[in-house]
């Protein structure tokens, strides 16, 4: 008589326990499609930096000046997703910066310059881009920032040709054409008649920023045991020395040596780098000496010499390259305190955008420095805890990474050799820099990560959320 009952019991308790393997098999699946998607939005933010100017000067000029923002959609999804399903790591710069942000939008609108898209120009970027860094670290694992510089190393080899193509070619060619239809062409003045090529980007700083972000992948995989096509990864090597005379940058080079200076500390830090070092150190010269020797780079390599010499003369030799540029704007900046608003002049009119706006015209209302502008858009307590956390985030990123590198872990060091300055002191106020800060700041933080450690999202609604 109790043994109908027991059945019914048990045979309840085995179909509740297949609806239950059951609901965690499709919640697992619908959070991987999820964070699929995420990573899919961050790989879109990637090839909307690298190719925004392309759409701007060659495939739809006439939505030249909407395109100039096209990242921050895609940035602000990403970051409203992982807020809901509480996939963003806290961080304390985060929740300062926000902070920052608002408290800056707001007194832009009610003491400052007091025009609301300038404003809003101006808090984008600390309320969109700089929480992007989070969600990429949130997103990305260190496996998914590899697979990004394996990108990298294969879009190295058609943009160098691009801007071979741009210096040889005038400013009238195709090539060359300015953002929106304009007249004169994008290159911007060089030596010896030469122009700076601005490759795929609005404006030529794009070329220096995206070759100085592939070298630390290039030297990375030379001294790693990633699994990178050879040939590839010779033609990217190629491709980022002939871009030092083919860009006409001296920051360019400058970074290109900081890079090499990180690799030679890590290959000196650890003997199992050592003999890869030297054989890419011997590969590196033969290479130089070979490209040296062609006509495409010959010519290049004459233009280079002249800006260099030129512009050394102009600004004080290797000084005022480097003090005056760096030291000089962060001292600069603390100096001026005493001369502006408490909650300075607002934010966004640093910026050029900002300038277009409020005068018609392209000028630095506030200050060519990044610090300098800072603090003048957002006035000396604001301005400067805004400095103080981007030096503290900086310097946190120089500590973890150089752990890791004790480790045995170079990856993180070779990226923070491009990303410490870029986070700490970059060119927040101009687009496409501000991208590549964003965009180096986050694979920095996410290649500190170890590869299991994924960050899992909620699971409330989630089938609706991954339709």
């Amino acid at each position: 008589m109790n043994q109908s009952p027991n059945r019914s019991q048990v045979a309840a308790d085995r179909l509740a326990e297949i609806a239950a393997l059951r609901y965690q098999q499709l919640t697992a699946f619908n959070s991987e499609r999820l964070m699929l998607r995420l990573k899919q939005g961050v790989w879109a933010y990637f090839l909307l930096l690298l190719f925004e100017g392309a759409l701007r000067r060659w495939i739809l000029p006439f939505l030249a000046t909407p395109l100039l923002v096209v990242r921050d959609p895609v940035a602000l999804w990403l970051i409203i997703v992982c807020l809901q399903r509480k996939i963003l790591i806290p961080a304390y710069s985060l929740s300062l910066m926000t902070i920052i942000g608002v408290l800056g939008l707001i007194a832009a609108l009610t003491v400052g310059h007091g025009n609301p898209f300038v404003a809003a120009y101006g808090a984008r970027i600390l309320l969109i881009h700089f929480p992007m860094m989070f969600v990429i670290r949130s997103v990305f694992t260190r496996k998914d920032v590899v697979q990004l510089g394996k990108a990298m190393v294969m879009i190295a080899i058609p943009m160098v040709v691009l801007i071979a193509v741009q210096f040889y070619s005038p400013q009238t060619a195709w090539v060359n054409k300015g953002v929106g239809d304009a007249e004169g062409g994008a290159g911007f003045s060089g030596a010896l008649g030469f122009f700076r090529p601005p490759a795929t980007f609005s404006f030529t700083n794009g070329t220096t920023l995206f070759f100085s972000f592939l070298a630390p992948f290039v030297f990375y995989f030379w001294l790693s045991n990633e699994k990178v096509n050879r040939w590839i990864l010779i033609g990217a090597t190629g491709a980022l020395l002939m871009s030092i005379p083919l860009s006409i940058s001296r920051a360019l080079l400058f970074q290109i040596i900081i890079t090499l200076m990180f690799c030679l500390y890590a290959g000196s830090s650890n003997p199992k780098y050592a003999g890869r070092m030297f054989g890419a150190v011997l590969g590196l010269l033969v290479l130089v000496a070979l490209l040296s020797q062609t006509s495409i780079v010959g010519g290049a390599i004459e233009a280079f010499t002249a800006r260099f010499e030129n512009a050394n003369e102009s600004e004080g030799g290797m000084e005022g390259v480097f003090l005056d540029r760096y030291l000089g704007g962060m001292l600069g900046a603390f100096s001026a305190t005493s001369d502006m608003p408490l909650w300075g002049y607002g934010i966004g009119m640093g910026t050029n955008v900002g300038a277009m706006l409020l005068t018609g015209g392209f000028t630095f209302l506030i200050a060519e420095g990044e610090w300098g502008r800072a603090v003048g858009e957002l006035g000396p307590i604001l301005g400067l805890g805004l400095v103080f956390i981007r030096i503290g985030l900086a310097g946190s990123l120089a500590l973890e990474s150089f752990k890791k590198l004790r480790t045995g872990d170079i990856l993180p060091w070779m990226l923070l050799s491009d990303g410490f300055l870029l986070v700490a002191q970059g060119g927040w106020g101009q687009p496409t820099s501000l991208g590549f800060a964003t965009l180096v700041g986050g694979l920095l933080m996410a290649s500190l990560r170890d590869d299991e450690e994924e960050e899992v999202p909620e699971t409330e609604d989630m089938g609706e959320m991954a339709v």
